[in-house]
């Protein structure tokens, strides 16, 4: 019966510096040896486990993340390292990194998504477990860490007053068809943001947009335009740039995004009848809170539901990967919905209709 070898480590010096290799067996080591100081007499950048967790993880983006991901994806990664990783544990040397440091940052955003936190740890587990490939440290810290619960995120569409203040308010904005985008074609943020002249294309008579997502295989889809969205469309753009443009002529950023949709949130706080006092909005503001960019999408998700469209359809429609995603939003009834279906749900329809039916018969019986 075969044994389990325990990884071993062989440290040398070479110039006063510390090197580490690791292998199962004395020949492995030797072997690793002998080729990590070739490489050194050949002034080749080496990686160590000496080195900060913070120059590992330049040399690990740069190698592994930056040629498979957009460039919004990747701010977004560095951003998550950098800013809720990096700052935690840095500057420790890679090999002192202990699993209780890995979970202590996870822990210490419970109160974050639950998104956050599997991002957070999906990306120290690849981390670390591209160090061990690389011999740099013989075990993955991350690979045994647990997810705190966090918190959900609770994404919603606009409800019917709001999705009309937000159709007029679209009309108004210097970037409302960005926005029109993704309540009318359920594009993402980044996608929107993305779409150029050639996108738009007429297909046996009817108006398509190409979403030329990159999130998932699923997320390059092309879905109908609607009449309010095709109506704001430019008449003649360009191919090959962006159809909705800063007034320097550049793509809406996710920053100005931000920015945009503020100045969205505001006007739609005029619509629903908010006062303002010098171009200020004066209290109590009528628009919920919780209302973001991505509920655009949300509610074009919903409005599938509403008009019938059904579940597979749908989320070839949403670009989402899995059906999951899409039941969870169709499985969402809002107090619109019900309202709709008040009499159907209690029965009043019913008796309406067999009330007027009666008194239907009642003026047959009495004209004749």
């Amino acid at each position: 019966m075969a044994t389990y070898k325990e990884r071993q480590r062989l440290s040398f010096r070479w110039e006063g510096k510390k090197f580490d290799v690791y292998g199962y067996s004395d020949r492995e080591l030797e072997r690793k040896k002998t080729e990590k100081i070739e490489a050194l007499k050949r002034n080749e950048i080496i990686v160590e486990s000496t080195m900060p967790v913070r120059e590992w993880a330049a040399q690990f983006v740069n190698v592994y993340k930056v040629h498979d991901m957009n460039e919004t994806s990747l701010k977004n990664y560095q951003y998550n390292l950098n800013h809720y990783i990096l700052e935690n544990i840095g500057d420790v040397k890679l090999k002192n990194v202990k699993p209780v440091m890995c979970q202590s940052i996870l822990n210490s955003h419970a109160d974050k998504s639950q998104s956050l936190i599997h991002k957070l740890k999906i990306t120290m587990t690849e981390m670390f477990e591209k160090a061990v490939e690389n011999d740099l440290i013989s075990k993955n810290p991350a690979k045994s860490i647990t997810e705190p619960k966090g918190t959900k995120g609770t994404r919603r569409a606009l409800t019917a007053r709001e999705e009309e203040a937000f159709l007029i308010a679209a009309r108004k904005h210097d970037h409302g068809l960005l926005f029109m985008f993704m309540w009318g074609c359920g594009c993402r943020p980044s996608e929107a943001e993305n779409i150029c002249g050639r996108d738009i294309q007429t297909i046996d008579g009817r108006l398509y947009l190409h979403i030329r997502g990159t999130k998932t295989k699923a997320s390059d889809r092309y879905v109908p335009i609607p009449d309010e969205v095709a109506a704001m469309l430019p008449k003649h753009p360009d191919p090959f740039k962006p159809v909705v443009r800063t007034s320097e002529g550049n793509k809406i950023s996710a920053r100005r995004q931000r920015g945009s949709w503020k100045h969205m949130e505001y006007l739609m706080n005029i619509e629903l009848g908010c006062k303002t006092y010098r171009n200020q909005l004066i209290p109590p503001y009528p628009l919920a809170d919780d209302l973001c960019s991505y509920c655009l999408r949300h509610t074009y998700c919903t409005n599938l539901a509403r008009r019938g469209v059904d579940l597979r359809t749908a989320q070839k429609l949403m670009g989402h990967a899995s059906i999951r995603m899409t039941a969870e939003i169709y499985s969402h009834v809002t107090v619109d919905d019900l309202a709709a279906d008040f009499d159907k749900i209690t029965g009043n329809k019913t008796r309406k209709e067999a009330e007027i039916s009666l008194e239907k018969m009642q003026k047959v019986v009495t004209a004749s």
